[in-house]
């Protein structure tokens, strides 16, 4: 079976530092898959305040993630503090993608990367929205 692969966009604009905790070590030790999902999460609530938003409020919409990508390229263990870097790219119509890189901060080693699809969303409708405005002026200014 063919490995999936992720390319980065080349620019980020936002980082955040995230210690790995004791509830992200799997049995093997190390950093498990799941909680790079719950890193990226952090780092996304954290990108997203550092612009004036949350998952709920970007301008007159939420988000909501409708796929998932990560790639691991080494270990990361307990007591690691990971660099995370975020990104947005390919906005659309409704949706755009996050891009993350998780790097050890220590050595230098990239640990992961990973992509989201966000849709932005209303979730008193529950039906999919055009991207606000406030969010293309904002963050569509930056990864320019």
């Amino acid at each position: 079976m063919a490995r999936l692969k992720l390319s980065l966009p080349g620019k980020f604009i936002y980082s955040t530092e995230i210690p790995l905790r004791i509830t992200d070590i799997n049995y093997g030790g190390h950093l498990g898959n799941d909680a790079v999902l719950s890193v990226v999460h952090e780092a996304r609530v954290r990108f997203l305040k550092e612009y004036g938003f949350s998952e709920l409020e970007v301008g007159d919409a939420g988000i909501i993630m409708s796929d998932a990508v990560i790639i691991f390229s080494a270990e990361a263990f307990y007591g690691d503090v990971l660099e995370v870097k975020v990104t947005a790219s390919e906005l659309g119509n409704i949706s755009c993608d996050f891009f993350y890189q998780l790097i050890n901060k220590k050595s230098g080693t990239e640990i992961a990367r990973a992509k989201t699809g966000i849709v932005f969303f209303d979730y008193e409708k529950r039906r999919p929205v055009k991207i606000p405005e406030v969010f293309l002026s904002t963050i569509g200014k930056l990864i320019q």
